[in-house]
């Protein structure tokens, strides 16, 4: 099995494990359903550092403890900003949505594949995180869905990672509609390395993905990466900074603020409260 290191021990939620020549970096928040906060943005941007600098390291997985992928943001904390006096919002906003698209970035960057292991839902900014790694392996249990619009949100990040790694199509009928799709539905996507396994073989999987990475010559692995998630995905990385600022100045808006509220509430949002008009 994996054995421990060091890393990753001065963060709150993150662990990181290395087996060989492939990490397992873990999020660890379950008691919120691995929802992104503003700290474990931080940890997870802290652990792909520690882990740049490895040289042991060739690959890379990114897992989650719990029940949950990832619950994406962190709706308690948009509830919060919410609160505070109205001048003192919008830096809060921008400076959040800036995080995620620049955890995204680097996830991209990262010069070792990642495979993502999802098991459980993979939920909006849970969703972005798992496209904007390499590969992605996921569990019979594993879920799908961009439910923002649900919510009075954008799901920017997530629809132009989607559009990237599958088609503009796919990312329309998820990011508008907020349905949720099974393991199943988005392996006939293509976005899956393989289909669906019993969650009990989701990180053995995902290592003999990162295996099948790691045994070409890092410099090489590194520069095609750069040459799939760059050149190829040469405006990619405008569309996570636009779509990151969209996000962030919806968030001031009355339906996002009652979304985000019906959400905490379990109640359905009451959008027939407001006029109707162009976002």
């Amino acid at each position: 099995m994996i054995s421990h290191t060091s890393l990753g021990d001065s963060m709150q939620h993150i662990a990181i494990k290395v087996h060989g020549h492939v990490a397992t970096l873990m999020i660890d928040r379950p008691d919120r359903s691995n929802a992104l906060d503003s700290q474990l943005l931080a940890d997870l941007r802290q652990g792909l550092s520690d882990l740049h600098q490895e040289k042991k390291v060739r690959a890379m997985i990114l897992t989650s403890s719990g029940d949950h992928f990832c619950a994406g943001v962190d709706l308690e904390l948009f509830q919060n900003i919410a609160c505070l006096p109205q001048h003192e919002q919008p830096p809060r906003w921008f400076d959040y949505w800036r995080q995620l698209a620049e955890l995204c970035e680097e996830l991209l960057r990262f010069p070792k594949p990642i495979v993502a292991a999802v098991d459980g839902a993979a939920i909006g900014a849970g969703f972005a995180i798992g496209l904007a790694c390499d590969l992605i392996v996921a569990s019979r249990r594993a879920t799908f869905a961009v439910p923002a619009v649900h919510r009075g949100l954008v799901g920017g990040i997530t629809a132009a990672l989607l559009a990237f790694r599958s088609s503009t199509s796919l990312a329309s009928q998820l990011a508008l509609t907020g349905l949720v799709r099974d393991a199943n539905e988005i392996y006939q996507t293509g976005i899956l390395c393989e289909p669906p396994v019993a969650p009990d073989q989701i990180w053995v999987t995902a290592n003999q993905w990162a295996g099948r990475c790691a045994v070409g010559a890092p410099p090489a692995i590194a520069a095609t990466k750069r040459m799939i998630n760059e050149t190829i995905g040469e405006a990619l990385l405008s569309q996570l900074a636009s779509a990151s600022a969209d996000a962030a100045s919806l968030c001031h808006h009355d339906t996002a603020i009652e979304g985000v509220a019906a959400f905490m509430e379990k109640r359905d949002p009451d959008w027939d409260r407001f006029p109707t008009a162009e976002a």
